[in-house]
């Protein structure tokens, strides 16, 4: 299970990045754009413009540095270091993904939003921080909780596109990278372990 969803986010990451190249495919980038067009309408900026705010990347870290002080609190120091190095991982990849590819946000995104847009940082510390949480606390959590974190990061995702600071395409390599940095610095945690 753990290895097939290691290699469906390996293979998507892999289409966006080699085969469909981001930054020079005119005809990906247009239906890139005419799905985001199709999937955001209207939108209320005010809403997502809150959970941008807490989902921030660098927020995040703020989140990540929380949640370790806590498992040191614990006596989990091994774990603490894990989620410090793990959102720090990711975060690196991505922002040397940004620095690589060069993507140009959608047109009508906010001044609020600067920077590269692929992968979304939003999303890539969301989908890791909602990983790394179901790993330290995976036993512990209700269904409910774990619905209650699937529902911010999908609420993430909607922010996202709502606001046009990203296209589909880097919400769905925002994910895929960070599940594939994820399963590799889980698979470090549980070799230490």
């Amino acid at each position: 299970m753990q290895t097939s969803i290691w290699l469906a986010a390996l293979s998507a990451f892999i289409l966006l990045i080699l085969i469909v190249n981001i930054r020079n495919s005119r005809r990906f980038n247009l239906f890139d754009h005419w799905l985001h067009h199709k999937l955001v309408r209207n939108h209320d900026g005010f809403s997502w413009q809150i959970i941008a705010f807490i989902n921030d990347p660098k927020l995040m870290v703020v989140w990540d540095i929380l949640l370790a002080s806590f498992l040191i609190n614990e006596e989990r120091n091994i774990t603490a270091l894990w989620v410090i190095a793990t959102l720090g991982f990711t975060d690196i990849a991505g922002i040397l993904l940004k620095r690589w590819v060069h993507r140009k946000r959608p047109i009508e995104h906010s001044d609020l939003e600067d920077g590269y847009s692929f992968p979304s940082g939003h999303v890539l510390g969301a989908t890791c921080m909602v990983l790394i949480i179901l790993q330290v606390f995976g036993n512990e959590l209700t269904n409910w909780l774990v619905i209650a974190l699937g529902a911010i990061w999908l609420m993430v995702v909607v922010s996202r596109l709502s606001l046009r600071a990203h296209y589909p395409s880097d919400v769905i390599g925002a994910t895929s990278l960070a599940i594939f940095c994820f399963t590799i610095s889980q698979q470090i945690l549980l070799a230490i372990i």
